[in-house]
């Protein structure tokens, strides 16, 4: 008599793609609006994640060398100082696999022009830099493009506002796919459940940013418990006392996100918890908050940046995982193309 063994059959892992460009210190909105979904996925037994430092895509923006050098292995050590484990996931530099690269020339052959200059991205950065609007700036969404298809995966983790690049690579995909065949998966934006789109500090109306000239605007990952303290006390709120989301209270709304994704609570949750407390005793526990989630963060990344040998060491062998990858997807679209094998 057989006996019914489906229990024991796995279902395949969905594969996950994510990178982050090494464009200084990260900030608080970084960590609760991506990073943390990437430690909550890279532990989740139903995916198998892939995470890049995308450096090559940093120098459409003038880099000085030496800086550029210690912010690449910073972004790498910050992977997995929030949880990242290389055992568990492939963590690799860009630029050291050069299956990118190719990729994006070939690509580059099948995406049209009206495509790119469409692209929302490169029209905000062409204005805000005018004396550099380069042709990598135009293109890059094929170099991004290249990086998502190269690894198959079924899901990309992104914002809201980067779900354009994922949409262009699935056209380019799909044109590539008509021609040649079923040569690329179809990956699919998957916007977190979880999450926050945390704001400025003193300009609650715009996103938290690193490059913020007012440094009180943004908490960085690796700051400090007294900064952090500090820079929550003089936080942007508003003349009323309630601790409650509300239309227009850009301030207190932002707060209350940032304590909810932290501490898991509801607004009104966050709400019944503060009732008759006044913004000084709220401000004082989101800071609180924050720095107890940051601090095991700050300390895992102090060890490992002070070890440049075990960073190499790790980063090597996620390139070599990577390329191993890369080079079977390169090898089938140059054979579909037409290329002499290589």
């Amino acid at each position: 008599m057989c006996q019914n063994n489906n229990s024991s059959i796995e279902t395949p892992k969905k594969r996950v793609l994510s990178c982050i460009q090494p464009s200084g210190m990260l900030t608080l909105g970084n960590y609760l609006g991506a990073l943390k979904n990437f430690a909550a996925m890279g532990k989740d037994p139903e995916f198998e994640c892939i995470y890049a430092v995308a450096d090559l895509h940093a120098i459409t923006v003038r880099q000085d060398p030496k800086e550029f050098r210690a912010r690449i292995l910073s972004t790498y050590a910050l992977l997995l100082s929030i949880g990242l484990d290389p055992q568990k996931a492939i963590i690799f530099i860009q630029s050291h696999v050069p299956e990118h690269t190719q990729l994006s020339w070939v690509l580059s052959c099948y995406t049209q022009f009206g495509e790119m200059s469409r692209m929302t991205q490169f029209k905000d950065k062409s204005k805000k830099r005018p004396e550099n609007v380069n042709v990598g700036l135009f293109s890059y969404p094929d170099l991004m493009a290249a990086d998502i298809l190269l690894y198959n995966p079924d899901y990309v983790p992104v914002g809201e506002d980067q779900k354009q690049h994922v949409e262009i690579t699935r056209d380019i995909a799909a044109r590539f796919n008509g021609i040649y065949g079923d040569v690329f998966k179809m990956p699919e934006a998957y916007i977190p459940k979880v999450g926050a789109r945390v704001m400025s500090l003193q300009d609650p109306q715009k996103k938290m940013s690193k490059s913020d000239e007012n440094p009180n605007a943004y908490i960085g990952i690796l700051d400090k418990p007294e900064e952090i303290m500090r820079k929550m006390k003089r936080a942007v709120t508003d003349s009323q006392s309630t601790v409650e989301v509300g239309e227009g209270r850009y301030g207190i709304n932002n707060l209350i996100g940032i304590y909810g994704t932290i501490t898991g609570k509801t607004a009104d949750e966050v709400k019944k918890e503060f009732e008759g407390r006044g913004y000084g005793d709220f401000k004082a526990a989101v800071g609180e908050a924050v720095a107890e989630e940051l601090r095991p963060i700050r300390e895992n990344y102090e060890r490992f940046i002070s070890d440049k040998g075990e960073l190499e060491r790790l980063y090597r062998a996620g390139d070599e995982m990577a390329e191993h990858l890369a080079r079977r997807t390169l090898r089938k679209v140059m054979k579909k193309v037409g290329f002499i094998g290589f």
